[in-house]
């Protein structure tokens, strides 16, 4: 299966390559993120902007996404030496497609943002008021891809929900016009989009999957290992503006969402910067990382993570938190600190 992935990236691999040019003095990196270019990508730009990664001596391209899992096999098959996707995914993938060439090596949602978001006005205020709903949820969601976990921890019948596969341009859309009672998505990312739409905010329920039993880590840098192992100084200076360019951004949002707007002019500025700060204050700055720094895991809480998982995905091999995370190519705790 991974060698038919490999054919199918090999188009995009040739245009990155040919893009790079023959020789550069700095290494490229180009970097594929999960989604489109919203609130939460603006640290990257900022660390562009700011000149955090030519300074590590990288030149870094980044492109948008289609999904939490669309990076994954873009980074397993070389097209890309780096991207942002789900960790929870990236086990999967590794259990599907042994001895692929790609791990976590960051960890940037150390609270994932996977949520529910429902509609008060069409019945939907707690997890077990999604029985006898329907529920839209696009295939290659992050959320969705944990909704099981979050349905056994929360005693659902999934008999009595009735899921709707939808495209992500239209899950918004389908709720705010009553067509679905609740979707699938990143918190920050639905219910922003719904208040756009004119969804009055107090008829909104956000049901944080991590509130509600559901033990998982979130989005993380990943890495082609293969590259990893010819640059290791590369990755690491590349962790280091990613660092950097987070606790840029708490600094000073207004600059980083202007970074951000330069890549896309048609965005709303202050919806980002609402987006971006939501991201930051649920999903990034956590305890856990205000006093360990940006990027790294707990142990315990990761074993954790890969039991649960194990409750509603059948592991063709025994699972192992070493093959899904690597973190020898951080940084320093100091350099990773965001306040």
């Amino acid at each position: 299966m991974f060698n038919r992935l490999v054919a199918a990236a090999f188009a995009a691999s040739v245009a990155i390559t040919g893009a790079a040019g023959a020789v550069s003095a700095q290494t490229s990196m180009p970097f594929a993120l999960d989604w489109k270019f919203e609130g939460p990508a603006a640290p990257y730009f900022l660390a562009v902007d700011s000149g955090l990664f030519s300074d590590a001596g990288l030149e870094v391209e980044i492109s948008e996404g289609k999904g939490s899992l669309d990076a994954i096999p873009k980074v397993a098959t070389g097209a890309f030496p780096v991207g942002f996707a789900d960790i929870n995914s990236l086990m999967r993938f590794l259990d599907q497609n042994p001895g692929a060439p790609v791990t976590a090596i960051m960890m940037i949602y150390d609270k994932p943002p996977f949520a529910v978001v429902g509609r008060k006005s069409l019945g939907v205020e707690t997890a077990k008021d999604l029985e006898g709903k329907v529920l839209g949820a696009p295939p290659p969601d992050g959320a969705w891809a944990q909704f099981p976990i979050f349905a056994a921890e929360n005693g659902l019948d999934m008999e009595q929900i009735t899921v709707e596969p939808v495209g992500f341009p239209t899950r918004e859309p389908m709720l705010a016009e009553g067509q679905v009672a609740a979707v699938t998505g990143f918190s920050f990312s639905s219910t922003l989009n719904l208040k756009r739409l004119g969804v009055p905010e107090d008829d909104l329920s956000v049901i944080l999957m991590a509130d509600n039993g559901v033990d998982l880590y979130g989005n993380a840098i990943i890495v082609n290992t293969d590259f990893a192992a010819e640059n290791a100084e590369a990755v690491t200076g590349f962790l280091t503006a990613i660092a950097a360019g987070w606790r840029a951004a708490i600094v000073d949002p207004d600059a980083a969402i202007e970074a951000l707007i330069e890549r896309n002019p048609a965005a709303d500025a202050d919806l980002e910067k609402e987006r971006l700060q939501m991201a930051i204050d649920d999903n990034v700055l956590t305890d856990f990382v205000a006093e360990n720094g940006l990027g790294g895991i707990d142990a315990d809480r990761m074993a954790s993570a890969i039991e649960q998982t194990a409750t509603v995905y059948e592991f063709t091999s025994e699972p192992d938190a070493a093959l899904y995370f690597d973190d020898s190519y951080l940084p320093a705790a100091d350099s990773r600190m965001l306040k």
